[in-house]
C-alpha cells in the first residue's frame, strides 16, 4: 500500500505539472517561449534545503528570478566547489545585483549542530556552524533561554556566511569595479511567513574584511 501511494503521488506531481503548463500558457502564450531565451535573474539566493522555504514564492517572483544555490543550514564552505561554482556564474556571467543568504527559525543543521551527538559524516558538514558557534560563544552562552540562543545562533550562522560570500575573490573584484551586488542577510520565520532582514552592513564588513581577505590582481 505504501509503495502505491507512493506511484499515486509522483503521478500526481506529474499531472500538477501538465495544468501548471497549460495554465501558463492560457495566461501568457509566449510565457515558455520567452522563458527558454534564457535567464536574467537580479537575485542569487543561497537558502537551506529545508523543504519548507520556497524562495521564489516567498518573495513573490516567479521562474527567471532568482538563481538559487540550497543546502543543509545554508551554509558558504570554503572547501565546497559547488556553491561557489554557483556563486561566481552568478556573480560573472548573470550580473545578479543581490546575493542574499537566508538562514531559518527551526533549523535542523543549527540545532543538530548545537548537540554532541555524533553524527558520522555529517560531523564535517555541522563542524562549519559549530565553528560559529564558538566564534560568538560569549554572547550565546550569556543567553540563558536555550531557544533565544539557538535562535541567535541563526541569525549569527546567516552573517558569517554573508561574510564568507565576500572573502571570495571574484566577489570582490566584481564588486569594487561595478559596486554591486549587495550582500542581504534574512531568516525566515516559517510560523508566519516573514523574512527578518537582517540589516547585514555588507559595505562596512566588507571594508573590515580587506585587510586579511582583500585579493588584488597582480599589476
Amino acid at each position: 500500500m505504501a509503495n502505491t501511494d507512493a506511484g499515486e503521488t509522483y503521478r500526481q506531481v506529474l499531472e500538477n505539472n501538465r495544468k501548471w503548463a497549460a495554465k501558463r500558457k492560457i495566461d501568457d502564450p509566449s510565457f515558455f517561449e520567452n522563458l527558454a531565451r534564457g535567464q536574467s535573474p537580479e537575485f542569487l539566493f543561497i537558502g537551506c534545503a529545508d523543504s519548507r522555504v520556497p524562495e521564489s514564492e516567498l518573495m513573490g517572483l516567479g521562474p527567471g528570478d532568482v538563481f538559487v544555490s540550497r543546502n543543509v543550514a545554508n551554509l558558504v564552505v570554503n572547501t565546497d566547489p559547488n556553491i561557489h561554482a554557483v556563486m561566481q556564474y552568478a556573480v560573472e556571467a548573470l550580473r545578479v545585483k543581490h546575493i542574499i543568504v537566508c538562514g531559518h527559525y527551526g533549523c535542523g543543521g543549527v540545532k543538530a549542530a548545537m548537540g554532541h551527538s555524533n553524527m558520522h559524516k555529517l560531523n564535517l558538514w555541522l563542524r562549519e556552524i559549530r565553528d560559529v558557534y564558538f566564534c560568538h560563544r560569549d554572547e550565546l552562552e550569556a543567553i540563558d533561554d536555550e531557544d533565544k540562543r539557538y535562535e541567535r545562533l541563526i541569525e549569527l550562522n546567516v552573517y558569517e556566511q554573508c561574510c564568507n560570500v565576500m572573502k571570495t575573490s571574484f566577489y570582490q573584484k566584481h564588486f569594487l569595479a561595478n559596486g554591486y551586488p549587495e550582500v542581504h542577510g534574512w531568516v525566515f520565520d516559517i510560523a508566519n511567513g516573514l523574512i527578518h532582514d537582517q540589516h547585514f552592513p555588507f559595505r562596512e564588513v566588507l571594508a573590515d574584511l580587506d585587510a586579511i581577505y582583500g585579493i588584488r590582481d597582480e599589476e
